[in-house]
C-alpha cells in the first residue's frame, strides 16, 4: 500500500508562497539536463530571450469530476505568436523534442486577421524530463525566473503525489495564486477547500 505523502516534508513551500526570499526549488535528484536536446550553437540563449519575453509557465487547479478529489491540477509551458512566426516556434519544438503547436483562436480575429500559434507542453514527463533541467541548468533573467522556479517545484510535489490529498491541493494552490498573473485560485473558495483550513496558507 503507497504511503501518504506528507506536506511537512516539503520544507520549502513556505518559501514558495511569499513572493520573496524563493531560495530553493529543485532537488538534486532532478535529470540536468534533456538527453534529447541537439541545439545549434546559440540556440540556447536565444531561447532563453525568447521566452523571457514570450513564455509563460502556468499552474491551474480546476474542477474534474472524474478525479477522486473531484479537483484535477493543470501545468502547461507554452510559447504564444502570430502565424508569420512559426518557424521560431518550431524551432523551439524541434530543440526540446516534445509539445506542440496548435493555433489558438482570438476574439479580434477577422477574416483578414493573423492567427495566434501556442507552441505548447502540457505532459508532466516531458516538463521535468526536459523543459524543467533546461530553464534549471540556463536561468530566465526577468522575474518569469520566480514563475518558472515555483513552477517547477509543483511539479515535484506532484511527482511525490502531493496533489492526491485536499491538504496537498491546498498548498499547490496557494503557490498558484503567487503566479499566472496574481489571480485568486477557484479551489481556495470552493467549499471543499473551505470547509477544512490550509495548513501552509498565508
Amino acid at each position: 500500500m503507497l504511503e501518504t505523502p506528507s506536506i511537512r516534508r516539503y520544507s520549502f513551500i513556505e518559501h514558495l508562497v511569499t513572493p520573496r526570499g524563493m531560495t530553493r526549488t529543485m532537488s538534486s535528484e532532478n535529470p540536468s539536463g534533456a538527453g534529447n536536446q541537439q541545439e545549434r550553437p546559440g540556440s540556447e540563449e536565444w531561447i532563453v530571450g525568447f521566452v523571457d519575453g514570450e513564455g509563460c509557465f502556468s499552474i491551474s487547479v480546476v474542477r474534474n469530476a472524474s478525479c477522486a478529489l473531484g479537483w484535477q491540477v493543470q501545468h502547461e509551458f507554452a510559447i504564444t505568436q502570430a502565424a508569420p512566426s512559426r518557424s521560431a516556434l518550431e524551432h523551439v519544438r524541434d530543440v526540446f523534442g516534445c509539445g506542440r503547436i496548435v493555433e489558438q483562436t482570438r476574439p479580434d480575429t477577422t477574416t483578414t486577421g493573423t492567427a495566434l500559434l501556442r507552441f505548447s507542453v502540457k505532459r508532466r514527463d516531458d516538463l521535468l524530463r526536459v523543459v524543467v533541467p533546461f530553464f534549471t541548468e540556463r536561468p530566465l533573467r526577468t522575474a518569469k525566473q520566480l514563475d518558472f522556479q515555483r513552477f517547477a517545484a509543483v511539479l515535484q510535489l506532484m511527482e511525490a503525489g502531493v496533489h492526491r490529498t485536499k491538504e496537498g491541493l491546498k498548498v499547490i494552490a496557494s503557490i498558484t495564486e503567487t503566479i499566472n498573473r496574481q489571480q485568486r485560485s477557484r479551489f481556495l473558495e470552493s467549499s471543499e477547500a473551505i470547509r477544512q483550513p490550509a495548513q501552509f496558507r498565508h
